[in-house]
């Protein structure tokens, strides 16, 4: 075009006509192709978005877990003084490798009976209820065993191995779930762990809720004395941890189980051992909101007192028979509802100074909440003047699928599976 216009002469106007064409035709087509650059741009941003959300089930009540920090403030994690390395190629050598870690926790598989009760089938592999036995069959126990899904791959092989370390490094405390043994000398692989006949709490809660005084024999009344004492036994068994600089992370009825002379065991320590042996938590972990503190909600690295937070709601969810925490507000809603002031109000049930102890641990500030020695030093204080004659009472029975929306959990989660890591 620019070779055509020199050929031309000033009063030539059909080389004008040339040249205001040549102008009308790249100015729009540069205007269209950075309006199409922007489009596609804001495109493939919104696309991401929506990948994101569809994603994460925080839509559902579920947040994923943010960093977490030791008790001491520091980040979480202490390398992988537990876990498995994965220098392997192959199942066998895997297994020949951490044969001699677990070795003194092996269970002979004729130990087992062969009849199992299955009690879960996970994405893992499914968990069943049997016996073991001794050299004295009178002496038999009922035990819960965990299996992994075979064919399991080589990093599915060394978690299962890793996280019976890491009960192997915790050790025994009378509120734990106990490991009582592994079988991992070949596939299938096995985690032995003790049955607590009861089941989880939240269970037993709704099952104070009906209009009967026993069922099998056994008392299923509780009073607020007995909150208190269960109440106790959960912050010795994070005490336990805060000794050994873990965090538990989901502290909630679903995931403490309860013996017919309401010994409570704490477990889901799920949370607890990914901070362990990586540092960090997974970015597929994910924890009900409702039951965050707000360093949790907002994706703060979060210390010990994340869990005081937590308990606070396990006090709410006790004194109601199990009753959802915040009825009244949508899962996706709570860190607003917070971020206002707003607690829960007691519950008609509830004694001043119960709703008292609720309330510092409902504090917004974490230095502003009571450590956990406070903590149980204040519950044993209650204790002893708690009323141990006056049932807790709620004529309401629950509907599973209306408490999990509410709660803004999945329906999988009220199953026994919490029972295990």
């Amino acid at each position: 075009m620019t070779q055509v216009l020199k050929k031309c002469s000033l009063s030539d106007k059909l080389c004008i006509v040339w040249q205001q064409q040549y102008e009308i035709i790249i100015i729009p087509t540069f205007l269209v192709g950075i309006f199409l650059i922007i489009l596609g741009v804001i495109l493939w941003l919104f696309l991401r978005g929506k990948r994101t959300q569809q994603q994460s089930p925080g839509l559902q009540g579920i947040a994923p877990v943010p960093p977490s920090r030791s008790p001491n403030g520091e980040a979480g994690g202490h390398g992988g003084s537990v876990f498995v390395p994965l220098k392997v190629t192959s199942v066998e050598s895997l297994l020949q490798t951490s044969t001699h870690a677990l070795a003194q926790l092996q269970v002979p598989r004729e130990q087992l009976s062969e009849v199992l009760e299955q009690i879960y089938n996970g994405s893992c592999g499914a968990i069943y209820r049997t016996k073991m036995y001794t050299e004295d069959p009178a002496k038999s126990k009922s035990i819960v065993l965990k299996t992994l899904k075979e064919p399991a791959r080589l990093h599915e092989i060394q978690d299962f191995l890793g996280r019976i370390q890491f009960y192997q490094y915790l050790g025994k405390h009378q509120n734990l779930v106990q490991l009582e043994g592994c079988c991992t000398e070949g596939e299938p692989l096995y985690m032995v762990l003790e049955d607590v006949a009861q089941g989880d709490l939240l269970g037993f809660l709704w099952t104070c809720r009906r209009d009967v005084m026993t069922m099998d024999g056994l008392l299923y009344d509780l009073t607020e004395k007995q909150v208190y004492h269960i109440g106790k036994q959960v912050l010795l068994a994070l005490e336990f941890l805060q000794d050994k600089h873990l965090l538990h992370g989901d502290v909630a009825a679903r995931n403490i189980l309860i013996q017919c002379d309401l010994t409570a065991k704490l477990c889901g320590l799920g949370l607890a051992y990914e901070v362990h042996t990586q540092g960090a938590i997974a970015s597929t972990r994910t924890v009900p909101l409702k039951w965050l503190a707000p360093e949790r909600l907002l994706l703060r690295p979060s210390g010990i007192r994340g869990d005081i937070w937590s308990f606070g709601i396990l006090l709410y969810e006790m004194v109601t028979l199990g009753a959802p925490p915040y009825p009244e507000v949508p899962p996706t809603s709570i860190l607003q509802h917070l971020q206002r002031g707003k607690i829960m109000k007691k519950p008609s049930s509830c004694t001043h100074t119960m709703y008292s102890l609720m309330k510092s641990c409902w504090r917004w500030r974490e230095d502003k909440r009571p450590s956990l020695t406070e903590l149980r030093s204040r519950l044993e204080t209650a204790a002893r003047t708690a009323d141990d004659r006056a049932v807790l009472q709620v004529p309401e029975l629950v509907i599973p699928e209306l408490y999990a929306a509410v709660a803004g959990i999945s329906i999988e989660s009220l199953s026994y599976s919490c029972s295990v890591l």
